[in-house]
């Protein structure tokens, strides 16, 4: 039995790592989203019958788990818009996060809270990660559903606080693991501190900075995992914490790159939230709306030679990526170059934009990272901004008193014609005025995205 979970245990691994090297491209995500998905099946099967060797065995508790969890999950996957995707996403890693932090409270309630220095710490370190896991997405998943606002989270020296509590965490932790032990209501309180610094950590994180804390957070819950892979001894779980653990680092660093934040900020909670004064929004915008109609644009983009894209959130909103591909198919087949830019942050999650494009069977080629995008739109006759906002705004490089001031940005400055697809003019998600929209060379279009994008394919229909 034992050479036969071990070989489970290999097979699992093999189409874990597989599949997520799938993951890396379009045409095979589908497959490497399977091939995973099964890894991971036969790693829980390997779970269950792993306590064969012990007596005690809650076979009922955990069939009826995997039961309740499978159908929740299935018909959640089912019924969420793309729209919702990253508040599920994060609703989904925060249970993670809560799954490792019982672990280890269940650990520590059939050892009595005793146990040698190296096994009380990395325990304590996993319930206080998996905690701040849990409760920091569940925040993040208020603010991306809208659920909270930030007038609900103000913290008063938030950075202060943060580095407060985490400094009393670490102090507890080194204490209880020097010891050995915990009373009742020492694990009580140290429960109810992670808690806290869960929610303190992400309340003062800003609408426009909430992809990097989503993939921080996806990060701290790779590494519960791989901690409690540790306890339980089981190496599969171990396995695949460390590949989330160690990936969502690597894309924590990019995120704070495209943003121009620093590792140490996003940890000790010194992001600009979007509740800030109005003195950090950067000065107000004057100028000249000018406006275009549907029929103008599409001789516009019918004669132009080369053409972007720029999607965001908007797109999400109007479900407007596949008439989007229907005009790419047009134009290209008119002769027009045809590309879309892509901001590292665009949307509300990392790799939002890439996804959403991907159902819409638009081919990876056509999707330009930052810097590519920027040497493209340099050089491009128009500029399709579609739902997008803080990540085409010129305040980034101009307005030291902006909150986004240093962001890198998708930049058309030199761009001969900028049109932007938009319902009104409310700012986006960071809560701040965009110039662009009064610059000499954007117009704007007024209305829901998909329907402007469907009235431009009937014109250039008729061209």
């Amino acid at each position: 039995m034992t050479v036969f979970l071990d070989l489970i245990i290999f097979v699992s691994s093999i189409l874990l790592i597989v599949g997520l090297r799938k993951l890396s491209h379009p045409k095979s995500a589908n497959n490497g989203n399977v091939l995973a998905a099964i890894g991971v099946g036969l790693g829980v099967m390997l779970a269950i019958f792993y306590p064969l060797e012990t007596e005690n065995n809650n076979y009922l508790f955990i069939v009826l788990g995997i039961i309740i969890g499978g159908v929740i999950g299935l018909i959640s996957a089912k019924k969420v818009p793309m729209t919702a995707m990253p508040e599920m996403v994060s609703l989904f890693n925060g249970f993670g996060g809560f799954s490792a932090a019982l672990i280890s409270l269940i650990w520590l309630i059939n050892n009595n809270a005793i146990g040698g220095v190296s096994d009380m710490s990395v325990v304590l370190s996993n319930l206080f990660l998996g905690f701040v896991a849990f409760t920091g997405s569940m925040v993040a998943y208020g603010k991306l559903s809208g659920k909270l606002q930030d007038r609900h989270l103000q913290i008063p020296y938030a950075t202060v606080v943060n580095i407060i509590l985490l400094a009393v965490a670490i102090a507890m932790t080194i204490y209880f693991a020097y010891h050995g032990r915990l009373t009742t209501l020492e694990l009580s309180m140290f429960t109810v501190l992670s808690v806290i610094y869960g929610i303190t950590f992400v309340a003062p994180i800003g609408g426009a900075d909430m992809p990097v804390v989503i993939s921080l957070l996806n990060s701290l819950t790779g590494i519960t995992a791989a901690i409690s892979g540790i306890m339980t001894d089981n190496k599969l779980m171990l396995l695949g914490g460390v590949l989330v653990g160690s990936s969502g680092i690597i894309l924590t660093m990019l995120m704070c790159t495209a943003m121009n934040r620093t590792l140490v900020g996003v940890l000790f909670g010194s992001f600009t939230s979007s509740g800030a004064s109005s003195g950090a929004s950067g000065s107000a915008t004057e100028g000249t709306i000018k406006e275009i109609s549907v029929s103008d644009l599409a001789v516009q983009l019918a004669y132009s030679d080369r053409v972007a894209i720029i999607p965001g959130y908007g797109m999400a909103v109007a479900q407007a990526q596949k008439i989007t591909k229907d005009v790419e198919n047009l134009l290209v087949n008119k002769g027009v170059e045809l590309k879309y830019t892509i901001h590292p942050v665009a949307g509300r999650m990392p790799g939002h934009m890439n996804v959403l494009l991907a159902e819409a069977d638009v081919s990876y080629d056509k999707l330009l990272d930052l810097e590519e995008a920027n040497d493209f739109l340099a050089d491009t006759d128009v500029a399709i901004i579609v739902g997008a906002n803080d990540v085409v705004n010129p305040a980034a490089k101009e307005d030291p008193s902006s909150k986004i001031y240093g962001m890198p940005i998708l930049d058309l400055a030199k761009t001969k014609n900028v049109i932007v697809l938009k319902r009104s003019m409310n700012p986006g998600y960071a809560g701040i005025e965009n110039p662009l929209f009064f610059k000499p060379n954007t117009k704007m279009l007024f209305n829901d995205a998909k329907k402007s994008l469907e009235g431009i394919l009937s014109e250039l229909k008729e061209l």
